[in-house]
């Protein structure tokens, strides 16, 4: 009976897997992006943004470590 209950179950979590893996409708014609120069997404300028964070992140890093300096220097 145990083996019965193990088949179903397993039967019934691939069935249920596969409805899931579904696609969604089409997207309808003429929407953003079809006219090949344009990307999806709405061209967000990502470029600057990292570069600021980058610089922000060397600039705490390099506090922390005159923090360090100078508590290793004051002992």
């Amino acid at each position: 009976m145990k083996i019965n209950k193990l088949i179903l179950a397993g039967f019934f979590s691939i069935i249920f897997s596969l409805s899931i893996l579904a696609q969604g409708p089409p997207e309808p014609p003429g929407s953003h992006g079809e006219d090949g120069d344009q990307t999806p997404g709405g061209n967000a300028p990502i470029g600057g943004g990292v570069f600021i964070l980058l610089g922000l992140g060397a600039a705490y890093g390099g506090r922390k470590l005159y923090q360090l300096r100078e508590d290793g220097l004051e002992e």
